[in-house]
């Protein structure tokens, strides 16, 4: 039976994942290519940023960095939505939870899916920039400077092709080469600050919203229905995403490893607290919220929906 209800986990979770992210993915490059924006402004929002990426890349190109999200966003999304029901359970009373054991529920899903959260927010933050570099580069004061000096240019290297966009592997191997397993891990602490708040926000919020389709309208199992858990999940997603959209700011500069013309390196969450305080602003930490929540509605309220139709129990023959 546990078995069982381990597979139903990954698979409810995978499938919502590989969905959501395929529907979602291109808002979240822009959102990490907005965050990152620190000297020249290549992109003056999110339109504009998915326009520009279509034009300069390609229509593939606003899918830079899927295939890490596709290849670690099952165990990913399965770890979280499992560990929540699993902290639910166990924190229960004679089939009641109090308020703050859902906070404390979620507070423990957040934790645990940090383990493959990290390297693969890691690897696709970098794919998804360097679209960004490369467009900055073609913009900034270094090319003016070469173009109005070109007797300092040697010829030789003006005819060497253009560098190669990076890929997961390349990367992969590089950050395990020079600083081991860890290398991988840069920002998990970052990355902690943000999902855990996110998770104790999020899955006490959306169980009172769905709670609320429950009752004449519930079905003969008594869950509220359909349209109810997807709107519940696209509500407390939006709500969560936008309360944590500077600590996500943080961590997305924290794990960007490749910088642009006079951008700042970090070394850890405060200094890149100060920093972004210092040359950018408040207005700094707000960055991509309204893509973060594009992003993270439809992805929690398509994980929802899939829970809500059994898409795991179905697959192992369990409904009648």
């Amino acid at each position: 039976m546990r078995k069982q209800i381990e597979s139903i986990y990954l698979i409810n979770g995978g499938v919502a994942g590989l969905v959501g992210v395929t529907c979602v993915f291109p808002i979240d490059l822009a959102k990490t290519r907005l965050q990152n924006q620190q000297g020249v402004q290549v992109y003056k929002g999110m339109l504009d940023c998915l326009a520009k990426t279509i034009h300069s890349e390609g229509y593939f190109g606003c899918y830079r960095g899927a295939a890490v999200n596709l290849t670690l966003v099952t165990p990913e999304k399965a770890i979280k939505l499992a560990a929540n029901d699993v902290f639910r359970q166990k924190l229960s009373k004679d089939g009641r939870l109090p308020l703050w054991g859902e906070v404390l529920a979620g507070c423990g899903a957040g934790t645990c899916q940090v383990v493959v959260t990290t390297p693969m927010e890691m690897l696709k933050i970098q794919l998804q920039d360097a679209g960004r570099i490369a467009a900055q580069r073609t913009q900034g004061p270094a090319r003016t400077a070469t173009a109005t000096a070109p007797s300092l240019v040697n010829p030789a290297s003006a005819q060497q092709s253009p560098p190669q966009r990076p890929s997961a592997t390349g990367i992969t191997v590089q950050l395990l080469k020079t600083h081991g397993l860890a290398g991988l891990y840069r920002g998990a602490g970052a990355t902690l600050m943000r999902d855990v708040p996110f998770s104790m926000i999020y899955f006490p919020l959306f169980a009172n919203l769905n709670a609320l389709g429950r009752g004449s309208n519930s079905d003969m199992q008594g869950r509220a229905p359909f349209w109810q858990s997807f709107v519940a999940g696209c509500t407390a997603g939006s709500i969560a995403a936008i309360a944590v959209t500077p600590l996500d700011v943080i961590k997305t500069r924290i794990q960007t490893l490749q910088k642009g013309e006079g951008e700042d390196t970090y070394k850890g969450i405060i200094d890149c607290t100060r920093r972004i305080m210092k040359r950018e602003g408040p207005s700094a930490f707000l960055k991509g919220a309204t893509c973060r929540a594009l992003v993270i509605a439809p992805l929690f309220g398509i994980a929802q929906g899939v829970y809500f139709l059994g898409v795991g129990e179905a697959a192992l023959g369990l409904l009648g």
